[in-house]
């Protein structure tokens, strides 16, 4: 197979990733920027950094919608605690708001009990995912968030060949394990062309609550094994795991992000 060259022009691939052609919004929906935070690795945090920049984001005047991406473990609605179940008409689906304004579709809002399991097969997933994208009225967004899965597979593909991600956020942990699964994550990221922004380091390190002595738990935190430059390093912090647990997210006050949301922020101009 020839290598992409990126130019389309002089080129009889049709089936190339560069050419395949993206969905498109509904005309009750006009979206800036569309932004993936994934990993390859579960369990790192994904979701909680999706919620922090929602929440930074939002603090610093921009309208903000989340697409929860992961369709058999969804855990957005909670972090803001969304429990209502959502709606649509002939126009299409109404995504939830959160206090502070954010936008929020999840497959958690649909179900009839937030326990049930979702069982379904790759195919349908996708289906579902390109809805969350093409049939919701998101309105006007400055930023589209797209809380990822775990793994580079159909869910994965679905997003980032289907949806016009402008920009990728890493989430890694500070363990070699996890910096090997989450390179083959920045890797799927440039092979589908798009731009990764920086990774964040979660469980960076633990603060001491009597001697207030910084501890790194998993050893050297300050040196990347990763590809791409660490933007940000977030700590275990009993209160952001309280925040997200209770649904309280957007009243978190550290929220470690500000290297990543100021470069964000920068990108998108």
């Amino acid at each position: 197979m020839t290598q992409c060259n990126h130019n389309c022009s002089d080129c009889s691939q049709n089936d190339c990733e560069s050419r395949i052609q993206k969905e498109q919004t509904n005309d009750f929906s006009q979206i800036k920027n569309v932004v993936a935070v994934l990993s390859g690795k579960g369990g790192v945090g994904k979701s909680m950094v999706t919620s922090l920049l929602a929440v930074e984001l939002t603090r610093a005047g921009y309208k903000v919608g989340i697409l929860d991406a992961d369709i058999t473990g969804p855990s957005i609605p909670k972090a803001f605690n969304l429990s209502e179940h959502i709606r649509g008409n002939e126009t299409g689906i109404f995504p939830a708001k959160t206090n502070f304004g954010t936008k929020i579709i999840s497959i958690n809002l649909l179900l009839e009990n937030t326990t049930d399991p979702v069982l379904w097969r790759g195919p349908v997933i996708s289906g579902v995912l390109k809805q969350f994208y093409t049939d919701v009225v998101w309105g006007e967004l400055d930023y589209l968030l797209i809380d990822m899965p775990p793994g580079t597979a159909d869910t994965a593909l679905t997003v980032f060949q289907s949806i016009p991600v402008d920009q990728a956020i890493i989430v890694t942990t500070p363990q070699d394990l996890v910096s090997m699964i989450v390179e083959k994550a920045i890797k799927m990221a440039d092979m589908m062309h798009i731009s990764v922004l920086g990774a964040i380091q979660n469980f960076s390190y633990a603060v001491c609550d009597k001697c207030n002595n910084k501890i790194e738990l998993f050893g050297d935190t300050d040196t990347n094994k990763l590809s791409i430059p660490v933007v940000d390093r977030i700590p275990f912090d009993k209160r952001l795991s309280a925040a997200m647990d209770r649904g309280m997210i957007e009243l978190t006050e550290d929220t470690y992000i500000a290297n990543t949301v100021k470069k964000l922020i920068e990108k998108s101009k």
